[in-house]
């Protein structure tokens, strides 16, 4: 599964879907900012250029190299990209065209690190499944510390409130790797109430609802690093983990978050 959805806000009477490919809003939340049309429809083509051909993408080209490595699951590689080209900039959300020296193939990849560590450490981070795709065997089998590839920021559709937004409830909804550009967006909207918390001003996260549904607990991916958000931010972060074909018996730790099925997609009456 790799699809992934926002809905916001979460109060009865408004709706709206988010997805990296595609959307769909009755009533759009300021912060939410897409550029295009809103059709969802199943995309037949496989060459992410080709793909995305109509989508935003920024005029910067910047090289990047790889500086962190970790394996997420048995199918997810993340990669962490130190950033040389202070030009560049991404909103939550976003992914990047992703070049390869000697691989004729550009790959897309969503972005699922905050803005603010691009800010901080001048890098990005990215998890990419295994496939027979040639950027993600190149990810999987060939990328070392050190590698170096050239990335450029592309998207239309992204999460980016400014300070004098109101806050706003919103409903993630993910599956599989699709939590990438999901995460970049809490992760940004924590970071944004840090700031806040601090006295320093700045736009008030609302409350974040994840709905995250995977094949097993080891697909769902930064688990982890959610369930410390949850702690952190409490009445501000909630999350609900769903396995479809879980064959082990579910940890301790994760049985209060984990449903052993599939969830429907939840009304706009959800709290």
């Amino acid at each position: 599964m790799t699809q992934a959805f926002v809905m916001s806000p979460l109060l009865r009477g408004f709706a709206g879907i988010f997805c990296p490919q595609a959307a769909l809003s009755l009533r759009r939340p300021k912060g939410l900012r897409p550029f295009g049309n809103c059709i969802m429809k199943s995309q037949k083509k496989t060459d992410h250029l080709e793909r995305t051909a109509e989508s935003f993408r920024h005029e910067v080209l910047s090289p990047a190299k790889v500086c962190g490595l970790i394996t997420e699951s048995e199918t997810v590689r993340r990669l962490r990209l130190l950033i040389t080209n202070k030009d560049f900039s991404f909103k939550a959300g976003q992914w990047v065209d992703f070049f390869i020296p000697d691989v004729p193939v550009v790959g897309g990849f969503s972005i699922c690190s905050s803005p603010s560590l691009l800010k901080q450490e001048s890098a990005l981070e990215l998890a990419v499944k295994y496939t027979n795709h040639a950027p993600s065997l190149w990810v999987h089998t060939k990328c070392a510390l050190g590698s170096e590839v050239t990335v450029r920021v592309g998207g239309n559709f992204f999460f980016d409130p400014q300070p004098s937004d109101p806050p706003v409830n919103i409903v993630l909804i993910a599956g599989g790797v699709g939590i990438n550009p999901l995460l970049s967006i809490l992760l940004h909207l924590t970071d944004l109430q840090r700031h806040r918390d601090k006295k320093e001003g700045g736009y008030e996260m609302g409350k974040v609802r994840l709905l995250f549904s995977a094949r097993n607990t080891d697909e769902l991916l930064f688990k982890k690093s959610i369930l410390n958000l949850t702690s952190e931010f409490p009445g501000k972060v909630r999350c609900n983990f769903y396995v479809t074909q879980q064959t082990t018996e579910i940890s301790e730790e994760l049985q209060p978050y984990v449903t052993e099925r599939r969830r429907v997609l939840p009304g706009p009456g959800i709290t």
